[in-house]
């Protein structure tokens, strides 16, 4: 369970300094990275928050 909460903070960290990249840069590269990572970090988190309500429904 650490390990998943410290792993969702680590892919959040990096999207966010992705955008910082390109805050600072303006290459469309880091947004479009940005925007990859942080896809699928939400897609990744609400599917572990899923199996956790399905569990405690079950």
């Amino acid at each position: 369970m650490l390990f998943l909460r410290a792993f969702f903070l680590v892919l959040l960290v990096v999207s966010a300094g992705s955008f910082v990249c390109y805050a600072v840069t303006g290459q469309e590269r880091f947004k479009h990275f940005g925007l990859v990572v942080l896809k699928w970090t939400l897609v990744a988190a609400f599917g572990f928050f899923g199996v956790l309500i399905l569990d405690r429904i079950g």
